[in-house]
C-alpha cells in the first residue's frame, strides 16, 4: 500500500461489521481498574473527582475517575446492557461522552445535552447494539466551555468492545496491551496550569506525555503469538506521530473498527485527539530494545506557540518523546499475521450533498466557526433522514490542522483533496490539514434526536466550532439546512 493511503488509515478509523462473542484472553495492561461485562450486562460506578496523585513518578493534581487518571477500563461485548452510575464531585458541572459507541443520542445514553451539577448524580443506561463493531472506544467529559479543561486535567478512560475481529485465530493469540496517552502542563509543585488566552486559541499542550498515567512501560512478544497494541489519544489538542524504530508493525484498525487487511506501516502513525489505532507487531527481528516515540508533530502552529505561557517552551513541545519500549531477550516464534481481517460493507449512492467550512473568527467566545456559524445551543445546524446516506466536504479554510468528529455515526473517508481514497475507511474522527478538504459518506441509521459535530481540537470546540445535527425520521416537518 502507498505511503499516501497509509497515511489516510493513520487519521481515520475503520469500522467492522458482523459481530460475535469473543475472545477471553484479557488484555495485558498496566492500567487500574478493569471493569468486564457479565451475563450480558455492565454496571460500573464512577466517580468524578479532584484528587493528589503520583503521576510518572511525581504528585500531581489532578481530575480522576474514581481516584485515577487515566479512568478504568470497561469491558462489554455487543449486545450487553450498560448501566453507568456517576457522581459528580467535580466544582464544575459535567456529564459523559461515550465516544464512538453507536448507541442513541438521547435520553440516559449518549446524551451531550445532559448537565450533572456539583454534587449531583446521574445514571446511564444503553445497550450495545449486537451488530456493533469489535473495537476500542472511550469515555470523557462533553459539557460545552469545559470539555478541553476536564480533558486536560485527566478525564478520559478506555471502552472495549469485544467482536467478531476478536474470534480471528492470530488475534486470539496476540497479547493486548492498551496504551492511554494524555499530556499534562503541571508546575513543579503538581498544580495544573490553565493556558493563557492567546494559547488556548490554539488548543492546550502540556511537555509531560503519559501512557496510563506513567511513562515507558516496557511491553514483550509471547512465544507463539503476537502484540497487539490498541492506542488512545486522550489529549484534548495534541497530534502524535508515532514510529516504531527499526521493527516493523502492521496496521489493522482505526477508530474503534477494522481494516480489510493488515497493513504494514512504513511512514509514521498519525493519531489526532480521539484517534485509536490497533496495530499487530511479530517479533521477526533480533532479540533486544526497540521504541516507540513520538516525534514532533506542527499543527500549523509552531511559530505561535511557545508553549502554554507558564514555562512550556517551544524546544519541549519539539522533542522526541519515548512511549514504550519493546523488548524480547531471546528468538520469538510467533504465529503468522492474518491474510484477512474483516470486510467493510458498500454504502449506498448519497441522496445528498453538503459543505462544511471550518475557519477562524477574529475575537471572542466565538472564535472557532463551522459554515461562518459559532456553536448555539438553541439552534439546530444540520437535519439528516434516517435511513439515508450524506456525502459531506470538510473543508478547513484554516492555516492549523483541524480533527473532524461526528457522535452516533461512523463514516467513510472517499477523498483527500480530490483524490479517490482507494479503500475507504470507517472513522469517528478524521484529521482535517490545514487548507486542505476531506470527502466523507455518512450513513445515518437506528437512531433520531439531536447530537454534535466538532472539532476534537477540544479548545475549538468550547470556543465554537460545532453544530447541532438532528436526525429524524422519514418526511419529517422541520425544513432542511
Amino acid at each position: 500500500m502507498k505511503r499516501r493511503q497509509i497515511l489516510q488509515y493513520a487519521g481515520s478509523s475503520v469500522a467492522a461489521i458482523a459481530l460475535s462473542r469473543c475472545s477471553k484472553v484479557p488484555p495485558e495492561t498496566d492500567l487500574v481498574g478493569r471493569s468486564v461485562s457479565q451475563s450480558g450486562a455492565l454496571v460500573v460506578d464512577l466517580t468524578a473527582a479532584e484528587q493528589t496523585l503520583t503521576i510518572s513518578g511525581q504528585s500531581a493534581q489532578l481530575l480522576t475517575y474514581n481516584h485515577q487518571v487515566p479512568g478504568p477500563l470497561w469491558e462489554m461485548q455487543a449486545g450487553d446492557t450498560v448501566q453507568v452510575n456517576f457522581t459528580n464531585h467535580l466544582a464544575d458541572p459535567t456529564n459523559l461522552h461515550f465516544h464512538g459507541l453507536h448507541i442513541p443520542p438521547t435520553g440516559r445514553a449518549d446524551n451531550v445535552f445532559l448537565s450533572v451539577p456539583p454534587g449531583e448524580r446521574q445514571q446511564y443506561q444503553f445497550v450495545i447494539p449486537p451488530e456493533h463493531s469489535g473495537g476500542l472506544f472511550w469515555y470523557h467529559p462533553h459539557h460545552h466551555g469545559l470539555v478541553a479543561e476536564q480533558v486536560f486535567g485527566g478525564l478520559a478512560g478506555p471502552i472495549i468492545v469485544r467482536g467478531a475481529v476478536d474470534q480471528i485465530p492470530e488475534i486470539q493469540a496476540a497479547a493486548e496491551s492498551i496504551l492511554v496517552l494524555q499530556d499534562f502542563d503541571l508546575s513543579r509543585r503538581g498544580r495544573r496550569r490553565e493556558p493563557m488566552p492567546m494559547f488556548r486559541r490554539w488548543g492546550r499542550q502540556g511537555d509531560l506525555i503519559t501512557v496510563n498515567g506513567d511513562r515507558t512501560p516496557t511491553l514483550t512478544i509471547p512465544q507463539g503469538g503476537l502484540l497487539r497494541l490498541r492506542l488512545l489519544n486522550a489529549s484534548p489538542s495534541r497530534i502524535y506521530q508515532l514510529r516504531l524504530n527499526d521493527h516493523p508493525w502492521y496496521l489493522i484498525g482505526i477508530d474503534g473498527g477494522t481494516l480489510p487487511e493488515p497493513v504494514e506501516l512504513t511512514e509514521d502513525l498519525v493519531l489526532a485527539p480521539g484517534n485509536r489505532a490497533d496495530v499487530l507487531v511479530a517479533g521477526d527481528r533480533t532479540p533486544g530494545a526497540y521504541s516507540l516515540v513520538s516525534l514532533p508533530y506542527d499543527r500549523g502552529i509552531s511559530d505561535m506557540m511557545a508553549g502554554m505561557g507558564h514555562g512550556t517552551h517551544t524546544h519541549r513541545q519539539r522533542a522526541v518523546v519515548a512511549i514504550a519500549h519493546l523488548q524480547y531477550g531471546e528468538t520469538i516464534h510467533t504465529v503468522p499475521l492474518p491474510s484477512t481481517l474483516l470486510a467493510s460493507p458498500v454504502l449506498a449512492p448519497p441522496s445528498r450533498r453538503r459543505e462544511f467550512v471550518l475557519d477562524h473568527g477574529i475575537d471572542g467566545a466565538q472564535s472557532f466557526l463551522i459554515n461562518g456559524r459559532g456553536f448555539a445551543h438553541d439552534r439546530i445546524d444540520t437535519r439528516v433522514e434516517l435511513g439515508t446516506v450524506e456525502e459531506w466536504r470538510i473543508i478547513n479554510n484554516a492555516g492549523m490542522d483541524h480533527p473532524f468528529h461526528l457522535h452516533t455515526n461512523a463514516f467513510q473517508v472517499i477523498r483527500r483533496n480530490g483524490e479517490p481514497v482507494l479503500l475507504p475507511a470507517w472513522q469517528d474522527v478524521v484529521n482535517v490539514k490545514a487548507y486542505a478538504t476531506v470527502d466523507i459518506l455518512v450513513p445515518f441509521n437506528d437512531y433520531v434526536g439531536k447530537t454534535v459535530y466538532h472539532c476534537h481540537i477540544l479548545d475549538h470546540e468550547d470556543q465554537g466550532m460545532m453544530g447541532i445535527i438532528e436526525m429524524r425520521q422519514p418526511n419529517g416537518h422541520a425544513r432542511d439546512i
